[in-house]
């Protein structure tokens, strides 16, 4: 049920996503963008013909690189202005679901094999209520994962305060990005197997380039250096 709270909440998100942050919403396969896509891969047993629902999909830059491979994607987001540019970019039959991430199971009537998110649940709020939303809509035995930004990182509050287009309103869950906050959710919404795992330092500008590239990946296999990760990759499963 839509509460005042969460109607003023997404009215926001749509504005800051729709006229502020959308021209920093560049698509194209990167290294940036393809790194994380591994790591998703990593933790998401898809195989060919199940279907994947994708939450806070925005103009597609992640999912334009997953299309093509089989899988029957289904872009979420809150924004039809977004999920427009996304089908306007791809070259595959992508099917959207514009709505709210907890009233998805409102808006179509068969269920997904998994869910995935990239970079979403930091701009969110009701955990619990994005969670049980999601269970609502997966077969058991389903997986869902959420790559996300490690609250504990000073580099993303620096980006916010340094970048004329961002606002701390923005992103209001930014710092809940961690496993304390995020598995308990998942627990509580019926998910088990709940998992965290960190991984990479660069933000774009530095790991698209060949030496920012080579210098991530040595530091990712050095245990012993004690600066945070960037990033972080939580997952969970439902029981069959």
């Amino acid at each position: 049920m839509d509460t005042p709270e969460r109607i003023a909440h997404n009215q926001y998100q749509r504005t800051y996503f729709d006229t502020v942050v959308r021209a920093r919403l560049a698509l194209g396969a990167t290294t940036y963008v393809n790194a994380h896509l591994q790591q998703m891969l990593s933790a998401l047993p898809v195989q060919a013909g199940q279907r994947v629902l994708e939450v806070g999909a925005g103009p597609g830059k992640f999912t334009l690189p997953m299309a093509g491979r089989g899988w029957e994607i289904v872009a979420n987001d809150l924004s039809p202005v977004l999920l427009e540019q996304l089908q306007t970019a791809s070259d595959h039959q992508i099917q959207t679901l514009c709505c709210d991430i907890a009233e998805v199971g409102e808006h179509t009537s068969e269920p997904f094999d998994h869910a995935i998110g990239f970079f979403v649940l930091h701009h969110l709020r009701d955990f619990d209520a994005v969670f049980a939303g999601l269970a609502r809509v997966l077969k058991p035995g389903a997986t869902v994962a959420f790559c996300e930004p490690v609250a504990w990182n000073p580099l993303y509050y620096a980006q916010i305060l340094l970048t004329p287009s961002m606002r701390f309103a923005g992103e209001p869950s930014l710092t809940s990005m961690r496993p304390g906050k995020i598995l308990p959710a998942l627990q509580r919404a019926g998910f088990t197997e709940t998992r965290a795992r960190g991984y990479g330092y660069f933000p774009p500008a530095l790991k698209n380039r060949p030496l920012g590239d080579r210098l991530e990946q040595w530091l990712d296999r050095q245990a012993w250096i004690p600066f945070p990760h960037a990033f972080q990759l939580f997952s969970a499963q439902l029981p069959t």
